[in-house]
């Protein structure tokens, strides 16, 4: 039986390779029909973000990689409440759909999984 594995993704879109890192396994596990979530904390929530302009930054544009998760099985997507909002961000501001957490529920959900990565 395979292990469930939640990547908590912690890095701006734009602060170095973190954020595709954490992406890439999550669609490489999803290949292989691991069990797996993606939990977006901190500043990891800008990468859920609408409108992102990375050609501005002279960077590769993470949304097509974003809304590939699913085709790929990795439905469940969790942002931390209290990382959103010290971000100004609403949840019908995010380019995809994800359960937004509160502190209690991000406990809960951490417990669930068998192994957790943090990028």
């Amino acid at each position: 039986m395979s292990k469930s594995l939640l990547i908590i993704s912690r890095q701006p879109p734009w602060a170095g390779p973190g954020a595709r890192e954490a992406l890439d396994i999550a669609l490489a596990g999803g290949a292989f029909d691991l069990p797996i979530a993606m939990l977006f904390l901190d500043d990891g929530v800008f990468q859920l973000a609408r409108g992102q302009r990375s050609k501005t930054l002279q960077q590769k544009d993470l949304g097509a990689n974003l809304q590939a998760l699913p085709m790929f099985g990795v439905e469940s997507l969790y942002a931390s409440a209290h990382s959103l909002q010290e971000r100004g961000l609403a949840s019908q501001e995010l380019a995809l759909a994800a359960d937004v957490l509160d502190d209690a529920g991000l406990r809960a959900l951490i417990d669930r999984y068998d192994q957790v990565i943090t990028l």
